[in-house]
Order: structure tokens, then sequence, then C-alpha cells
């Protein structure tokens, strides 16, 4: 295969992988849209965000692209003639199940002990029907740390063997299993019962539909994988077969690397658990897919083309060009981010009315949310940038470095979550993790700077807080046509909020582009040709 053909195929596995990527996403906020009509920010929503929290976490870190399951399986899989493959993924699986599913029943036994460790906010007499419906929720939800590790698995193997569309878009799954659950739940029980009876059902509803969508996700999955002769659901005990050991030492230190990144979530919902206001959980959680849901459809566009780029510049001879593309991914990163998060500031209640306020989820519920989607706003650059870094130290061979940084995050998060909560309430946990992530941007690029023998910092600098100024200039602008759409609309119905809403999103988008265009930055002005350029082609 030559270099040309070569970098089509790469390309073509992240247009598959982008695209599906993003009809998972849209099916992602499509659900908890569905969960904010039915429950608002009651105590079925609230117990599932805490209940969600171990298995959700066993379900990215395990069953997620490019998690250590997945990289085990791809990295071993690789070396390896396609006839060693079936016998080698039956004893991982064998393996592997065998231990998830003692902490499966672990997970069923000490629920209870569980969610007040995480949770002990809970205690509290007026959480006790969240605490009560959480604990019931992980006991149902407990097998999908079985089915994580299936899925990661499966993952691997389907793209060792080239196939990419079903991995990617089969996170899903999950969500249509919701959704129909949640149909059901509407036919069968409507207004019939209590608010008391309808939060319990609709909670085991939220959890029986999350296991099935676990099911489902690797049931597919597996259907391909038996079908190309990679591995059948049949115990096989042959731990010493070549490859097994190889897995395993790849598996275990990027599993336990991986899972230290995750305490910062648990620390967020241990002091959510603490304030008297009740729908905290959940709300963090729907701000925090507002803002993910962009980032993450954004970041790839960003990551995937940069990524093999480091790695080509990783020898000291090419390091001034390798600085060229750091400057490119932090550049990038401030034009796509920065506007879009302050949109996201002045726009952030229009912009939860119209994507969650209908049913059971109220102004009250919105304007929560609102609040956490404000600081979420402020933190989206830091965000990218960060991943940009981190992909650099990646690129020189250099993991050890953000991970000893993320250790030192753990004990600043935890310790900012204290002092900013009393301040500021549910919108301090996500501006301790703002400032978290601003830490670790100034430390990986204080260390970069030692690495590769100082940065041209007032070069990187001064286009940055450009665009800072323009992002905010463009807010500005946004927010002033809200004000004044709402003086001669109003503020109600939703074709009237989603009008408003486009409007004054357009005339902010508008002002930063021509703010950014007068800068006239190489990256942007490289960025945006080369996006007008495909989009002409299609």
């Amino acid at each position: 295969m030559t270099k040309q053909q070569a970098s089509r195929s790469i390309a073509k596995i992240a247009g598959i992988v982008a695209a599906a990527t993003l009809i998972s996403k849209v099916f992602g906020l499509v659900r908890n849209q569905v969960v904010a009509a039915a429950f608002g920010l009651g105590p079925a929503a609230d117990a599932f965000t805490y209940a969600y929290t171990i298995p959700g976490f066993l379900l990215i870190l395990l069953g997620g692209i490019n998690g250590p399951f997945y990289s085990a399986i791809v990295s071993v899989l690789a070396r390896r003639r396609q006839e060693e493959a079936a016998p080698l993924v039956e004893t991982i699986t064998t393996l592997i199940g065998g231990i998830l599913l003692v902490v499966t029943i672990f997970l069923v036994i000490f629920a209870p002990e569980l969610i007040d460790l995480f949770a002990p906010g809970l205690k509290l007499a007026h959480k006790e029907l969240v605490r009560a419906i959480a604990i019931q929720q992980l006991q149902i939800m407990a097998p999908m740390a079985v089915f994580a590790g299936l899925i990661g698995i499966g993952f691997g193997v389907l793209n060792a063997a080239n196939q990419f569309w079903l991995p990617s878009i089969s996170p899903l799954f999950s969500s249509i299993t919701v959704i129909i659950g949640l149909g059901v739940l509407y036919l069968q029980v409507g207004n019939k019962i209590s608010n008391l009876e309808y939060a319990q059902t609709g909670g085991m509803v939220l959890a029986v539909g999350t296991l099935a969508g676990a099911v489902l996700q690797w049931f597919m999955q597996f259907i391909v994988q038996a079908q190309a002769g990679l591995g059948r659901l049949r115990l096989r005990f042959d731990f010493k077969l070549p490859g097994v050991s190889d897995v395993v030492k790849i598996m275990l230190p990027a599993t336990f690397s991986s899972g230290m990144l995750q305490i910062n979530l648990y620390t967020d919902l241990f002091f959510a658990s603490l304030l008297p206001t009740s729908g905290v959980a959940a709300a963090l959680s729907n701000a925090s897919l507002l803002m993910q849901t962009p980032l993450g459809i954004i970041s790839g566009v960003i990551l995937v083309p940069l990524l093999p780029i480091f790695s080509r510049l990783t020898d000291p001879q090419h390091w001034p060009e390798l600085k060229l593309r750091i400057r490119q991914g932090l550049i990038l990163s401030a034009f796509t981010m920065l506007p879009l998060g302050a949109l996201m500031v002045t726009l952030s209640v229009p912009i939860v009315r119209v994507i969650y306020e209908r049913g059971a989820f109220n102004k009250a519920d919105s304007a929560l949310v609102a609040s956490l989607l404000v600081a979420n706003g402020i933190g989206m650059f830091v965000y990218l940038a960060r991943d940009v870094l981190v992909r650099v130290f990646y690129a020189l061979g250099d993991g050890q470095t953000p991970f000893r940084i993320s250790m030192v995050n753990i004990l600043l998060n935890g310790v900012l979550d204290y002092f900013l909560i009393k301040p500021f309430g549910a919108p301090g946990l996500v501006l301790a993790t703002v400032g978290v992530n601003c830490g670790s941007v100034l430390m990986l690029l204080w260390l970069l700077n030692r690495k590769l023998n100082g940065l041209p910092w007032q070069e990187w600098s001064f286009p940055i807080l450009g665009l800072t100024a323009g992002s905010m200039v463009a807010g500005v602008a946004s927010f002033a046509t809200l004000q004044v759409c709402e003086q001669f609309l109003g503020k109600n119905g939703l074709l009237i909020q989603l009008l408003q809403l486009s409007i004054a999103g357009l005339v902010g988008a508008l002002v930063f582009a021509a703010l950014a265009a007068w800068m006239k930055l190489p990256e942007v002005n490289v960025f945006v040709a080369h996006l007008r350029q495909r989009f002409l082609k299609k």
C-alpha cells in the first residue's frame, strides 16, 4: 500500500468513526431529553446519576473505544495470524468474564454501602427516596460490569479485523432501549399512579433499559465477531496460550491509569450529594452532555489529523515543526471552543429551555442546569487544549508525565470542590473542574517548554488572547440580540425560543467570524479553506 493509499485509508476510517460517533451522540442527547421530560430533575433521574456512576464508569473504561481492553486486544491481535485469534479471544473472554462476574456479585451485595460511600448526603431525610432508588438501580445494572468487559474485547477484535462502523455506532443501542422503556412506561402507567410510585417504577425502567442496551450492544458485536471466525461464546481455560500474557500486561496498567482519572467524577458527586438542593447530580449530567456533545465532535475533527503528525515529528531535528503543529492545535482549539463557550455562557437559559424544558422538566430545573452550563462554557477551551498537549506527550513516548499530573489534579479537584461549593453552590463543582483543567494546561506547557528546549510563548499567547477577546465581544453581541428579541417576541413558546436562539447565536457567530478574519491567523485560514474545499467537493 502506498503512503497516499494509507492516508486515504486512515481518512476513511476517521470519517466512519466520526460519522458513527455523531449519530451515537445525537441519540444520547435525545435519550437525555426523553428522561428529562419524564422525570425532570426528580428522584428517579437524580438517583440514576448516582447509581450509574460505577456501571457507567466500567462501560467507558473497559468497554469504550480507545479504552484499555480495546487497546490491548488490538495491539496483540495485530501481530498474530487470523487462525490464532479465536482461541486467544475466547481465553481472554473467559478470564475477564470470570473476574468481572465476581465484581458484579460484589456490586449487588454491597450496593447500599457503595451508594453511601459515593453519596453520603443521600442519607438526609429529604433524600431517602433518592438513596433507595439508587441502590435498586445499582443492583439492577451491576451485570453491566461483565458486559462492559465483553464490549471492550469486542471493540478490539472487530477493529483488528477492520470492522469500524458497528463498534463506533453500537453505543446508541443503550439510548434506544431507554427511550423505548420510557415510552412503554408512559403508555402503560401515564398518570394512573402516585408520584412516589412513578418515581420508583421510572427508576427501575431507567436501570433495566440501560442494562438491556449494554446487552444488545454486546450481542450485536458478538454476531459479527462469530461470523468472522474471531471467537465464539465458549469457555476456554488455556491461560498459557501465547498472547494471553501479552494482553494482560498491557491491560492491567492501562486500566489502572485510566481508572484514576474517574476519581474526579466521584469527588464531584460526593459533594453534590451534600448540597441541600435536590436534583444536582441529574443537573450536572444534563449540563455536561450539552457541553460534551459539540466538544466530542470538534475534538475528533482537530485531534484525529494532528495525532499522526505529532508522532512523525518527535526527532529533535523536527522539533521546530512540532512546535508549529502544537501551536496549530492550540489555535484551532481556541478558534472553535472559545466562541462556542461564549455562546453557551450568554445563551445558556434559552439553550436549556429549548432542549430540555418540557414534560416534568420545569423552569426551576432549567435555571439550575443553565447555571451549570455557564460554568461548563467557561472551561471549554482548556478541556480541548489539555487533550492536545497530552497527545504531544504521548507522541514523545512520555505517558508518565500526564499520569502524574492527573494524580496531582485528583487532590486539587477535591480541594477546589470543598472551597468553591460554599460560595457558588452547584456551579462551584464545575468551576473546580475548570480550575483543574487550567492547572493541567499550565503544567503541561511548562514541562513541554523544558522538554522541547523552549516554547515561543509570545507567538502563542497573542493569538489566543485575541480570540478570547473576540469571543467575549461575540458573546456580548449575542446576549444583546437575545434581549432585543425577547422584548419584541416574549420568552415563552418553543418556536419563539428556538427562533430567538437561532438569531442570537447567528449574530454572535458572525461577529466572531469577522473579528477572527481580521486577525488573519494562518492556522484558521488553512482550517477554513480545508472545510470549504471538503464542503464544495461533497
